[in-house]
């Protein structure tokens, strides 16, 4: 059973800074792309950033400048730096990871349950 627990959301003011945490656990083999997703309110769910194995990011570009991917391949970590946050932020951002799983051949997706980031003043 592979699980990705997030953390760091909450609520900030404009301008401000939070960092997204995301762990992955279970039987992994190994992890090809770690990434960020998120979803606003009524809309469809969009990418952030993601990570490759080969340390190539890949940003929207709504948040290019101010939020930085960064992953920890040793821990199946990866973090989302966020900075200078606005309002439009604000959304449910759920954690993924490509990976191949133990004694096994084929690349299978894993979305994390999502943390909440709210973005007012």
């Amino acid at each position: 059973q592979v699980q990705l627990v997030e953390s760091g959301g909450g609520l900030v003011q404009p301008g401000g800074s939070l960092r997204l945490s995301c762990a992955a656990s279970g039987s992994i083999s190994s992890i090809y792309a770690m990434g960020w997703y998120r979803q606003a309110p009524g809309k469809q769910r969009e990418l952030v950033a993601t990570d490759t194995n080969g340390g190539s990011a890949n940003y929207a570009d709504s948040v290019k400048g101010r939020f930085t991917i960064s992953r920890d391949n040793a821990k199946n970590t990866v973090d989302l730096q966020m900075n200078r946050l606005k309002p439009e932020d604000t959304a449910v951002y759920y954690c993924k990871i490509v990976y191949t799983g133990k004694g096994l051949t084929f690349r299978y997706d894993a979305w994390g349950q999502g943390t909440q980031v709210t973005v007012s003043s």
